[in-house]
């Protein structure tokens, strides 16, 4: 039996989403002259593009890229781009983690696209993005898995002379991963994710490319007034100035923006990628020198820097069956969860039995190297109990 650790986490906010708030949060901080006000008021609509603005600024997105925020989440912002911009050409879908698979359903499903190529790959694995026609095909993926822990390198396999859309769930990437915006033509993203904010309102940011499908392209099925992008076949710019769809919690626009602002005082986009780098090292060193732990995705150079998706590897654990895997991986997060260690740090409902260890911006390094050693406590504490009931 391992002794009980020491040290403890300060912060035990390992949750993949809703994430940790950045280090030193306090609603305190917060402005709160806005709120009690309607959102179309000057202040409303200047805090919204405040937002919008250092979204812009913090991502680095073109200055030719509308950036607008909307409604329900990613999810939302997922949805009206797909509703609104697929069926004029054929489409490949890709998938290899749950969220890919739900943008899945909607094409083969909901929307039933005639000419919907879907291409997939099991949690822990990409496909062979090398087979994908990026040329003339929409194409709709995720940057990172977030529930696989897997996620794409780069965006070469995307051609450049494609004639048809990129559209991206960059929800678990953003500000943390370089997105290639040049191959991206929509790009979406939550802010309860790197940035540690609040739930319910998604970031939608589209290309140039993106604007002309929404302007010449009218899908054959009705759209609600929450996807409607367009009136009289024009962008409805005012969505991309602060001007939202429905009504937007004010509280949760300041606490994005004390978030970006944050994330400029660290060094931006660039501070925010070497924070989640750092943190990310700090597991996946340990997992190198742990033999009882591996991580779920197979090729080092595709794992992700922020949801890091572990599966038990004990040789012993694993001969008795995938059920004792459950119950272990179970048993070690409701024991983390009860010592106050670690909180939310179960592998995603659809995902692998296992672990799954937000390792963002918004969470410190040594936090992260602080929790080792009670994953290593509470293995051992669940192994024991799974001999003594052999």
């Amino acid at each position: 039996m391992i002794d009980l650790p020491a040290a403890r986490p300060r912060s035990p906010y390992f949750s993949s989403g809703p994430c940790a708030k950045r280090p030193g949060w306090s609603l305190d901080t917060l402005k709160t002259d806005s709120l009690g006000r309607s959102h179309r008021a000057k202040i409303g609509k200047a805090r919204l593009k405040r937002a919008i603005d250092l979204t812009r600024e913090v991502l680095a997105v073109p200055a030719d890229y509308r950036i607008g925020i909307v409604p329900a989440s990613d999810t939302g912002a997922v949805e009206m781009a797909m509703w609104s911009m697929l069926g004029a050409r054929p489409v490949e879908m890709l998938a290899w983690e749950s969220f890919g698979e739900g943008w899945v359903t909607d094409v083969a499903k909901q929307l039933k696209l005639d000419d919907a190529r879907i291409t997939t790959a099991d949690y822990g694995l990409l496909p062979d993005l090398a087979k994908v026609d990026t040329k003339t095909r929409d194409v709709v993926f995720t940057w990172n898995g977030t529930t696989s822990g897997v996620r794409v390198e780069n965006a070469d396999w995307i051609a450049a002379d494609r004639e048809g859309l990129t559209i991206c769930d960059a929800t678990s990437a953003a500000f943390a991963q370089r997105l290639d915006f040049e191959k991206l033509d929509v790009v979406t993203f939550s802010w309860q994710k790197v940035l540690g904010g609040e739930a319910a309102h998604g970031m939608l940011i589209l290309s140039p490319r993106a604007v002309e499908r929404l302007e010449t392209y009218k899908p054959s099925w009705p759209l609600p007034k929450i996807f409607r992008m367009t009136k009289g076949g024009k962008l409805i710019e005012g969505i991309f100035e602060g001007e939202t769809i429905n009504t937007p919690s004010m509280l949760c626009v300041e606490d994005y923006i004390d978030a970006l602002e944050w994330a400029q005082g660290i060094g931006g986009l660039n501070g925010l990628t070497a924070k989640a780098d750092a943190n990310a090292k700090v597991i996946h060193d340990w997992v190198a020198r742990t033999p009882w732990i591996a991580n779920l995705a197979k090729v080092p150079a595709t794992a992700s820097n922020t949801s890091v998706c572990l599966v038990i590897a004990d040789p012993e654990v694993v001969a008795k069956g995938p059920d004792a895997v459950a119950q272990v991986a179970k048993g070690i997060t409701a024991a983390l969860d009860k010592e106050g260690v670690a909180f939310d740090i179960g592998a995603y409902r659809d995902a692998p039995s296992g672990l799954r260890i937000w390792c963002g911006a918004t969470v410190e390094a040594f936090d992260l190297a602080a929790l080792t050693p009670w994953l290593d406590w509470a293995f051992a504490q669940e192994k024991a109990k799974l001999a003594k009931a052999a």
